[in-house]
């Protein structure tokens, strides 16, 4: 399976980027749907309404969400479809926080790689 990338859905567009899935829960303030060009919109992947909140609320404490969010996303009935979706090709996961080391899709992608 090649390796997600992931990047943040602010950040342009690249020819190399594959299919481009958006993994928040929320559409990206300010940024058109054209200017985004996001394939599909995995929202059910996403934290939690109440972890996400938690976090935001609350960055400093990243291994405890970290913890929080694996247990969330292993149970998650769309994990398997975005398996398959990275099994057939290059997928890069799209993110709006703004910390590209401390967010949610870089947790996602640990799981895609069987981290």
């Amino acid at each position: 399976m090649p390796v997600p990338r992931i990047k943040r859905v602010y950040d342009a567009p690249a020819d190399d980027d594959g299919l481009r899935v958006l993994v928040d829960r929320l559409w990206p303030r300010g940024l058109s749907k054209d200017k985004a060009r996001v394939d599909q919109w995995l929202k059910a992947i996403a934290p939690s309404p109440q972890l996400r909140g938690e976090f935001h609320a609350h960055p400093d404490r990243w291994d405890a969400f970290r913890d929080a969010y694996l247990a969330e996303a292993r149970a998650n009935p769309a994990l398997p479809e975005l398996r398959a979706l990275a099994r057939r090709q290059r997928v890069t996961l799209l993110y709006g926080f703004h910390d590209p080391l401390h967010n949610h899709a870089v947790l996602l992608r640990e799981l895609l790689r069987g981290r």
